[in-house]
């Protein structure tokens, strides 16, 4: 018979990964793969020692890799819209009239806005980054501004439009997990939502040329730059169409893997009858990314330049999955041991004030977040939790999927062994932790929930009512 955890057997596993990773992964840089497995080993320890046997643990991973599949399938589908859209033309047409456009001045702030309206209009953060986001780091890397601020803003900018987006998943789960109404919850959003972006702008405003970096914006390298994209890649009108394809089929809700494999599969066809690329390369820039030597015009073209475009594929979304595999190991095994639940009832058992409750649901959501790495669950467990609570003391259910948001939402891009922060290292190559201090948006929403709670502000009242434990409704 299984064992309940007590505090501190329940806390062992949740520190030690904290640990491992926070000094492992985050001073000394190891990979984050064997830390996670060492910490999953710590959890399956503990699981023995609570009575439970490994077919059970290993039942627990299968379900956390299982409900991880969708998220997996689109990050290996943006792979392949990378590469083709590479090989179309269409991402370096995005970075030749970027360059061309956009004063290096305002490059961040205009990573911010573009992803911000681009995710918006889709609903997927994912989506945003991996196409417009790559682009906009493609016209920083050329104009020599700093790749972490940079990337920071994208992150920032494809979780805002995530955020309020009434076609993101998140955004639908979380009122579902309260008990609120799903306009309700983004019109009440906006209270930490918009001011928490507008101290972001005012940064990204204020970072400016000092995000330059050494030799930036130097007129003769830029041209070059401008040139070798030139001598590869004819631009072409129908270039946006792969674009276009994928921002109707978001605001049409059409499924979002078979948008995206519709649009590489016309990227595939103007890589060939624009860009005279061989079918079977066209072909290949979908599975191991593009290559600058896939094309005609590429003899002579600069290191920076293939780097800048040598990118996409399935095969670089691989290590993603592996490191997720991983984070949903350790996921599984905590979900049997029951010692995340021990852990958020002693927090919310400490939890009197309307500031408190806030506080804790917030504490309760970045702890999801932190060990569990997925955005579903540190929305998910949290709103199970404390919809009750919130209820008998008259908050609006729509107070906690705002937090919910706040605090698990837009956590999880900043998690160095999230999926999504992971996905979004690896497209925008930037490390997690370098992009992390700049997206400034994803921790100051929790700031302005927490300040909400102790002062009243933005908070929705209503009559106490007691909820029907749901337990106990099925008995």
């Amino acid at each position: 018979m299984t064992k309940k955890p007590g505090l501190l057997l329940a806390l062992l596993p949740i520190v030690s990964m904290l640990v491992l990773l926070g000094v492992g992964y985050g001073v000394f840089h190891f990979k984050a793969e064997p830390l996670l497995i060492s910490a999953t080993i710590i959890a399956g320890v503990i699981g023995l020692a609570l009575g439970l046997s490994w077919e059970e643990m290993q039942e627990g991973i299968v379900e956390k890799v299982a409900k991880s599949m969708p998220a997996i399938l689109i990050l290996i589908t943006v792979g392949i819209l990378i590469g083709t859209w590479m090989i179309s033309g269409t991402i370096p047409m995005m970075i030749y009239y970027g360059i061309r456009f956009i004063n290096p001045d305002y490059l961040i702030i205009t990573a911010f806005l573009v992803t911000a309206v681009v995710s918006t209009f889709t609903g997927t953060s994912w989506g945003s980054v991996g196409t417009i986001g790559v682009a906009v780091i493609g016209i920083a890397m050329v104009q020599g501004v700093s790749l972490p601020v940079t990337a920071g803003a994208i992150v920032a900018g494809g979780y805002f439009g995530d955020k309020i987006s009434p076609l993101s998943d998140t955004t639908n789960l979380a009122p579902a997990a309260a008990g609120s109404n799903l306009y309700d919850h983004i019109r009440h959003m906006l209270y930490t939502t918009i001011p928490a972006a507008l101290v972001g702008m005012v940064i990204y405003l204020f970072v400016g040329k000092s995000a330059m970096t050494e030799g930036a914006g130097d007129p003769a390298k830029l041209e070059a730059m401008m040139s070798a994209l030139t001598s590869m890649f004819g631009w072409n009108i129908l270039l946006v169409i792969p674009i276009i394809i994928v921002l109707l089929g978001s605001i049409m809700k059409y499924p979002t893997i078979p948008v995206m494999l519709g649009s590489s599969i016309v990227a595939i066809i103007l890589g060939v009858g624009i860009q005279g690329a061989s079918l079977e390369n066209a072909l290949l820039s979908s599975v191991s990314g593009f290559n600058v030597d896939m094309l005609s015009g590429s003899e002579g073209i600069s290191p920076e330049v293939a780097n800048l475009l040598n990118r996409g594929g399935m095969s670089s979304m691989m290590g993603t999955t592996l490191i997720a595999f991983c984070a949903f190991s350790f996921a599984g095994i905590l979900s049997k041991t029951g010692s995340l639940e021990v852990v958020l009832e002693k927090i919310n058992q400490k939890a009197k004030s309307t500031g408190s409750l806030i506080l804790a649901t917030v504490l309760s959501c970045i702890t999801m977040a932190v060990t569990t790495g997925s955005s579903y669950l540190s929305i998910l467990i949290p709103g199970e939790l404390f919809r009750k609570v919130y209820a008998e003391r008259g908050l609006d259910a729509k107070n906690l999927s705002r937090t919910l948001e706040d605090s698990g939402t837009v956590i999880v891009p900043i998690v160095p062994w999230s999926l999504a922060g992971v996905y979004m290292s690896s497209t925008l190559g930037v490390p997690v932790l370098d992009y992390l201090p700049w997206a400034v948006m994803c921790y100051m929403g929790f700031v302005f929930a927490i300040i909400y709670g102790y002062t009243g502000f933005g908070i929705a009242k209503t009559e106490p009512v007691t909820l029907e434990d749901p337990k106990k409704s099925a008995i």
